[in-house]
């Protein structure tokens, strides 16, 4: 096992225990270790992303649930689309992408330029999520109201953009949640973790698996470390502050997008 090899298992552990910490944020540090670290190809990066969100999210869903904080009538409603989405993409979309997406003045974009390009710019909105303070969970915006055209449509928007990433979007899934469907903060992310955890499972399996061999032994022992962190870093949660613990990872989401466009558009 190569040095990369062995600070990429410690990452996912680090992983978990972000997520256990600050309840977000951590998977989606998943992709950029997977493909930095244990030197993947930027179709694998995601797929596994998918299983490793998909699993950290179902676990954090669970113990929602069990606190109430899940409406499963948003969930299903959300979800749906979600689901069919990001298993479409997975499945017809990702692997019809050519090498190279297109030229700009003899300058190549290729598919993992686009694809991690997409993923370095969303980091930004969700690492803003994390740096910006909520006040006892409100929300001072103006709820839209109950629109099932609207709903629909977020879904499979957020879902092809799982699709394309492999990350989870609770950060684009959560204000949506908010203003559309007028439920509270916390059963919010109590739902999102649910909406998360079963879009990214589903397209995994009905995207992913079919359509190139699966590393299992690794993916296991990977989501394993990552598993194992959320509960340790949930049990520190009970002695840490996660307030200003959110804004550090937040800067710190910042810093690894920039850090994505640098390797990929300039050392590439």
């Amino acid at each position: 096992m190569s040095l990369p090899e062995i600070f990429g298992y410690l990452c996912a552990f680090v992983i978990g225990i972000s997520l256990g910490l600050v309840g977000g944020g951590g998977s989606i540090l998943a992709v950029p270790v997977l493909a930095y670290l244990f030197s993947v190809n930027e179709k694998v990066a995601t797929a596994y992303s998918l299983f490793i969100v998909g699993t950290s999210a179902l676990v954090g869903g669970i113990r929602q649930h069990l606190k109430g904080y899940v409406n499963w009538r948003t969930a299903i409603v959300f979800g749906i689309p979600a689901i069919i989405s990001v298993a479409v993409v997975r499945h017809f979309v990702v692997p019809a992408l050519p090498d190279i997406l297109f030229t700009v003045n003899e300058f190549d974009v290729t598919r993992r330029m686009g694809m991690f390009g997409l993923f370095a710019s969303l980091m930004i909105p969700a690492g803003l999520s994390m740096i910006k303070e909520r006040r006892n969970g409100t929300n001072t915006v103006a709820k839209i109201g109950y629109s099932y055209f609207l709903i629909v449509t977020e879904g499979l928007v957020v879902g092809a953009i799982t699709g394309l990433i492999g990350a989870g979007g609770g950060f684009l899934i959560i204000p949506a949640l908010v203003l559309l469907m007028g439920v509270s903060m916390k059963v919010a992310v109590g739902t999102s973790l649910i909406i998360v955890a079963f879009k990214s499972l589903i397209g995994f399996f009905l995207g992913d698996v079919m359509t190139m061999e699966i590393d299992w032994e690794f993916l296991a022992l990977f989501t394993g470390l990552s598993l194992v962190g959320i509960f340790i870093g949930s049990y520190l949660s009970n002695f840490i502050n996660d307030t200003k613990l959110k804004r550090y990872f937040g800067y710190f989401i910042f810093i690894m997008a920039i850090f994505i466009f640098y390797i990929e558009f300039f050392v590439q």
